[in-house]
């Protein structure tokens, strides 16, 4: 056990006897699972590596112990070969460990919009015996906050039969719907580390695809009116709306989650949720995925609010925002407009995460605009990835018929209500003009044109 963590000095008699009731090493807290046991990882950058380290530790002990989680950043050592009869990991969305796994047979992928991944539990499908939460340290009134992941564990905890808590004095206090007591709480490990960080971007891009994603950021931004409520993820997409977002006035974010990237424009006065018309004045996400910056930035701040994943990304909430702009990206879109998000072929790489969660809240929203967004062709300009179809196998996550604007660096695709002759000329106008001709040759072969 490290040092014993600085609580709050107005912190309560009793509740300070309580939490110094439940405090044990992470060995002791790890020991009550057992084989056969379904245990929630807290996911994202709150994953608890203390007590994931401790755990396997005994795998000599454990057979069949499911480990169940999405993203996760940081290593996960029950995912190394030969780890498969102690540890079975299914997972909602996957990262790089994760997908070699999956490819290799020894975890699975369970398909699942992230808003309805807390009602399997609350449903009875999926049953947890276990939490692993990472927390911040009790406030005085003995409540921990769930710090930079809220949406996918809280659920889950509140499901378990069993809490343990990874509790850190470097866990941002986030506010919203994203605490837990102590009196909740079965065992609690202090520890006293670095909150992983997963800063924006692509770092490897050629100048091309450089340029490429930043006239896709520049034909978002032109979509976006003012007063208008954003969904922004991570990555180089995002990063390059952001760009072009600081002439914009009064937009919001109602987002799954977000990251560094609307530090400034908060900072600056373009995002004041002024206009949202739900949750006004108020950013609301789920999860955060970034740096140092962006904890300190939602620490304790009013201004954000952190709820479970099944309200944030619940459609019907999401459409309550005016003028609602979901930005997703995508693999490979057809000549229909069918979008392939989560698989290369039939291989998994990623999962449904909150596409068409936000894709049809957007499409119901007064004044939305649900956005489909990559690059024309993959970096080297060998495959086009507006396709004439989708590679055998592939996983249409968001079906044509949800699908309104596909946005390239050549230009915007406004596919809503279009018959299939008018969607797949305008899917070639923005496509590569390496690959117009033969797109277009496949679309008279098959009479679309």
């Amino acid at each position: 056990m490290v040092d014993e963590i600085k609580i709050r000095a107005d912190i309560g008699s009793g509740i300070l006897k309580n939490y110094n009731s439940k405090l044990v090493t992470a060995e002791q807290a790890v020991s009550v699972i057992k084989s056969g046991d379904t245990v929630a990882v807290h996911s994202n950058c709150a994953f608890p590596t203390t007590l994931i380290n401790a755990l396997v530790q005994r795998k000599d002990e454990l057979k069949d112990v499911n480990l169940i989680h999405a993203l996760s950043v940081g290593t996960l050592p029950y995912l190394a070969p030969g780890m498969q009869d102690h540890f079975w990991h299914k997972s909602y969305f996957m990262g790089g460990e994760a997908r070699k796994a999956v490819g290799e047979g020894r975890a699975d992928f369970i398909p699942v919009y992230l808003y309805e991944y807390p009602h399997l539990i609350k449903k009875g499908i999926v049953k947890i015996n276990v939490a692993l939460v990472h927390l911040s340290p009790p406030d005085e009134h003995g409540f921990c906050s769930f710090g930079v992941e809220v949406g996918l564990i809280k659920t889950a905890a509140e499901y378990a039969d069993v809490i343990i808590a990874q509790v850190n004095p470097n866990m941002p206090r986030a506010l919203g719907d994203s605490f837990i007591h102590i009196s909740k709480i079965d065992y609690i490990v202090e520890v006293d580390d670095s909150i992983y960080e997963l800063p924006q971007g692509e770092r490897d891009l050629t100048p091309e695809m450089a340029d490429a994603y930043e006239k896709i950021g520049r034909n978002i931004a032109d979509l976006i009116e003012d007063g208008s409520t954003l969904q922004l993820g991570i990555g180089v997409i995002p990063d390059n709306v952001l760009k072009f977002l600081h002439t914009k006035r009064d937009l919001g974010i109602h987002s799954e989650m977000f990251s560094d990237g609307i530090i400034d424009l908060v900072e600056n006065g373009v995002v004041t949720n002024k206009y949202k018309g739900i949750h006004n004045s108020k950013i609301i996400a789920g999860f955060i995925l970034g740096t140092k910056r962006l904890y300190r930035f939602i620490d304790n701040n009013p201004m954000i609010e952190f709820h479970p994943q099944e309200y944030v990304n619940d459609p019907f909430v999401i459409s309550q925002n005016k003028k609602m702009v979901a930005i997703n990206s995508a693999i490979e879109v057809d000549l229909t407009g069918q979008v392939c998000s989560d698989s290369l072929g039939p291989r998994l790489f990623s999962g449904f995460g909150g596409q068409v969660d936000f894709i049809r809240g957007a499409s119901r929203s007064e004044g939305g605009k649900p956005i489909i967004a990559l690059p024309s062709a993959t970096k080297d300009l060998k495959i086009s990835r507006i396709t004439a179809q989708l590679k055998p196998g592939a996983g249409v996550v968001t079906n044509r018929a949800d699908v309104h604007y596909v946005v390239t660096e050549f230009g915007v695709a406004d596919l809503y209500g279009k018959p299939v002759r008018e969607r797949v000329n305008a899917l070639i106008s923005v496509a590569h003009p390496k690959f117009r001709e033969e797109l277009e040759r496949y679309a008279k072969e098959q009479k679309f044109i």
